[in-house]
């Protein structure tokens, strides 16, 4: 390879016991030091992130591979867990937090109680026991993913059968949820569904090439975007999630994205960004990793009345508010040989992680381009525009007056400012000969790590039913 990784990845523990089969799939708790892994032995376990063991299996719900889960947000002194299983089914349980306690911030501010909590042994046996709430039982085929809203009162699944489902969680004290909205639109199996971080807006990668986006309109969920650019099935999407709306891209160097962006340009492409929302990457069969941008309002609207948009029909059908026009702003730099099955994008560091069939897990940092436009390290890089002139599009020209499925087609961007995404890391063999199902990020939460700081690592999900955790060194 051409690149100039400037870090390495390192082991920092695998969580142990492992799973005796495959793991598909780790969830960090939203504010404990837990982490929930599905297994093809059709249970999850729960690890401890403090001191990488086993806590509990939650087992007897599923009759199949448990392929997904997902912690509901937002709740305290209980944890609730969504799985999705390839029996067709997705499960909801309970448990009230008996172990793991944080004080009653969002994060984790002190482990001392979390530690005793851990380790004791003189729990109730009724703290210990997961509840198996509620069955949703609707779709026909292979539960694929799912995920819950920001708010936690809408729960998203998609499977094997094409299609999203829709439950809103009724919080009637009796576990009831009720379907709101089941979409069809994708014609091949939904393998991911993906909440944008404040809003009710999800998205969907499918075997059918397409990232689709959707909202609700009055009292209906509809399709409001279909991006097309991948060339195989797209098995993952995640969006941006920094403090701000987007995450600032660090200085040509490499140094730490707090570094002031004092030029113009800069702050104009940040203010843009900011304005246009969060971000999407996605990863495909065709070894790519793609980074999605909406345009802004201010741009769509002179482009909603000329009739070869989206948003053309009659209102009286649909309001031209709903729809979205979605640009491919960037590619990754290539590193993976195989599928690239599983990307996720940190809202602390902007840093986006990537593994997949070839057993390798990449790393990737924006940057902000020097402006020669040359790149400093000699690494390997694609560049990021941001446009400033999208009143007028150019779309190729059998694109023209063509936007059946609500297809954007892709246009080309003159950029205020622009930013370059470089490799920063690389492992292979991460499981061995074995592929790599997931990766996501979490807060280090061990003994080990430099009190008042927040380390993130890696956590890896793998074929040979390990599960392992990650450090970045610079």
């Amino acid at each position: 390879m051409s690149t100039k990784p400037s870090a390495t990845i390192t082991l920092l523990a695998p969580l142990t016991p492992p799973s005796l089969e495959r793991t598909w799939l780790t969830a960090p708790h939203p504010r404990l030091p837990l982490a929930a892994t599905c297994s093809a032995d059709k249970t999850v376990r729960i690890y401890s992130l403090q001191n990488f063991t086993l806590l509990s299996t939650i087992s007897g719900g599923h009759k199949r591979s448990v392929r997904s889960c997902a912690w509901k947000p937002l709740i305290k002194g209980e944890s609730v867990l969504a799985t999705g299983s390839f029996d067709a089914t997705v499960g909801v349980w309970r448990r009230w937090d008996g172990y793991g306690r944080v004080a009653d911030d969002d994060r984790i501010t002190s482990n001392d109680d979390a530690d005793a909590d851990a380790n004791s042994n003189n729990e109730e046996e009724d703290d210990e026991e997961w509840r198996f709430a509620v069955l949703l039982d609707g779709h026909d085929s292979e539960v694929k993913s799912l995920s819950w809203s920001p708010a936690g009162t809408l729960l998203a699944t998609c499977s094997r059968d094409k299609s999203i489902w829709i439950w809103e969680d009724l919080d009637d004290g009796d576990n009831n949820f009720e379907t709101v909205a089941v979409m069809q639109e994708h014609t091949g199996d939904v393998k991911w569904v993906s909440w944008h971080p404040t809003e009710e807006c999800l998205a969907s990668a499918s075997y059918d090439d397409t990232i689709r986006l959707w909202r609700e309109d009055i009292d209906d969920w509809g399709q409001v975007a279909c991006l097309r650019g991948h060339e195989g099935t797209v098995w993952c999407v995640e969006w941006e999630s920094g403090d701000a709306g987007c995450t600032v891209p660090v200085s040509f160097s490499g140094e730490r994205k707090d570094t002031p962006q004092s030029e113009p340009g800069r702050k104009q492409w940040i203010e843009q960004q900011a304005l246009a929302g969060p971000r999407l990457v996605s990863c495909s069969d065709d070894r790519t990793i793609r980074i999605w941008a909406k345009q802004t309002r201010s741009s769509t609207t002179s482009n909603s009345n000329n009739g070869t948009g989206p948003s053309s029909m009659p209102s009286i059908i649909r309001p031209a508010s709903i729809d979205e026009t979605w640009f491919e702003q960037s590619q990754l730099p290539a590193q993976h040989d195989l599928s690239v099955y599983s990307v996720a994008w940190s809202k602390r560091s902007g840093l986006i992680a990537s593994t997949g069939a070839d057993g390798r897990i990449v790393v990737y940092q924006e940057r902000f381009v020097k402006e020669t436009g040359e790149v400093e390290d000699g690494s390997t890089a694609t560049t990021t525009n941001m446009d400033t002139n999208m009143d007028a599009p150019t779309l190729p020209a059998d694109k023209i007056g063509k936007h059946d499925d609500n297809t954007q087609a892709q246009p080309r961007h003159t950029p205020s400012a622009r930013t370059e995404w470089h490799v920063l890391a690389v492992l292979d063999a991460a499981h061995g000969i074995y592929e790599v199902n997931h990766v996501c990020w979490a807060l280090r939460a061990d003994g080990a790590r430099n009190e008042g700081e927040e380390e993130e690592v890696l956590i890896s999900t793998g074929d040979d039913g390990s599960v392992k955790l990650w450090r970045l060194e610079r």
